[in-house]
């Protein structure tokens, strides 16, 4: 079954959808998940939550914007680092006296126009570079497995990452961006 199938299948709320994308995306998602969550319990339930997510936002997936793996991919990351901030914020409990944790508008604007930046100078970068700090950053992948599945060890994955901030810091023109 293809991409388009499993999506219009998912769009017709078709339970099939839903064996289909676990089929085809199901290790990409585990791939994902994994090194954000180190519980297997945690990380099956999380499997569970972005599938469900998949489910109820089909309707918000764009191609015009990007492609359904980058899609699912952005479901399935925040799923399971939302997961992790259940987890850790059940460990402890905060005053109610801290201030809420949004931030301000000026806070946000600021926030969007460093995002803009780090996006325009990562398009910059070769496809290695970029899938580098992106398996890193993005995916929260440890330094030992990128190792492991490029081939290489865990050191000269250190360097290249970096020279890989030096050179995105340069682009960004300085140390505001760490």
């Amino acid at each position: 079954m293809n991409e388009q199938e499993i999506i219009g299948l998912i769009l017709a709320r078709d339970e099939r959808g839903m064996d289909a994308l676990l089929t085809h995306y199901g290790p990409l998602m585990r791939y994902i998940i994994a090194p954000i969550l180190p519980n297997a319990e945690d990380r099956e339930e999380c499997l569970s939550e972005a599938a469900m997510r998949v489910w109820e936002k089909i309707t918000q997936y764009d191609d015009d914007r990007g492609s359904f793996n980058a899609w699912l991919t952005a479901i399935t990351r925040n799923a399971a680092l939302n997961r992790l901030r259940r987890a850790t914020s059940e460990d402890s409990e905060i005053p109610e006296s801290t201030p809420a944790p949004e931030p301000t508008p000026e806070e946000q604007f600021l926030r969007k126009e460093r995002q803009a930046a780090v996006k325009r100078a990562l398009k910059q970068l070769p496809q290695s570079e970029r899938s580098l700090f992106y398996r890193k950053y993005y995916y929260l992948q440890s330094t030992a497995q990128i190792a492991s599945e490029l081939g290489i060890t865990e050191r000269a994955v250190e360097g290249k990452l970096y020279r890989l901030k030096k050179r995105l810091r340069k682009m960004l023109g300085g140390e505001g961006y760490d």
